[in-house]
């Protein structure tokens, strides 16, 4: 049985950015795009509309930005949250966290070469988030400051340290930290598939929807090595 190609939705407002994005997921076998916005608000109608499996977002964008695009799309409130995709510049854009609040499944660099690119929509197609590593150290470690918390945030502490086992948490902290599977197995020396395992079940305990909830909730909550 032949599975069907990942149908991608473009949203960039640069013309030739968004052209560059259509040729290269065109060019795979297993892709198929079936659209694109040059605006935040286009880029909402062309998803409820078409239904893709992986909308590829730019944050900065005219009349509705990416963000509030994405919210729209993948947010809490969202019945059928669309599985969304972040590019964006680091030096250019600061949002990128709030992306993630938002509901995006990942995010990447827009000099990211294009297989990472284009893997990282398979990624997201198959239900999977996508927190590049490195990219996540940089990233969330710019906003660290941003994203510690405030007083009223210990309350949500408590109740996740009395859901998680102490083993969790350490899994927890170091998904924050930007580890990758094999990362936190080599650092806990324990297993990648039990690496996967404790994920799985600390997204259930917390009822989150993938890792890139959990970095954001541990950050919010200050569970993160260093961050007190």
């Amino acid at each position: 049985m032949t599975t069907p190609p990942i149908r991608v939705l473009i949203c960039e407002d640069q013309a030739l950015v968004r052209a560059g994005y259509i040729t290269i997921f065109s060019a795979q076998p297993d892709m198929d795009v079936i659209g694109e916005a040059a605006d935040g608000r286009a880029a909402v109608e062309a998803a409820r509309r078409l239904r893709p499996d992986v909308v590829v977002m730019d944050i900065r964008m005219p009349i509705l930005d990416g963000i509030e695009a994405t919210r729209q799309l993948a947010g809490p409130d969202t019945a059928s949250p669309a599985k969304v995709l972040v590019v964006t510049t680091f030096n250019v854009d600061e949002y990128v966290y709030e992306a993630l609040k938002a509901g995006a499944s990942g995010f990447l660099l827009k000099d990211a070469p294009p297989l990472e690119l284009v893997n990282g929509v398979r990624t997201i197609a198959r239900g999977d988030s996508l927190l590049a590593p490195a990219v996540t150290r940089t990233l969330i470690g710019h906003f660290a400051e941003r994203l510690r918390p405030a007083d009223t945030s210990r309350p949500a502490r408590d109740e996740i340290v009395r859901a998680l086992t102490r083993r969790e948490l350490e899994v927890l902290e170091q998904l924050a930290a930007g580890l990758s599977n094999a990362e936190i197995a080599a650092t806990l020396f324990i297993t990648p598939e039990t690496v996967k395992t404790y994920v799985s079940r600390i997204l259930t305990k917390l009822d989150l929807r993938d890792r890139v909830q959990a970095v954001v909730l541990a950050y919010r909550v200050g569970l993160v090595p260093g961050a007190d």
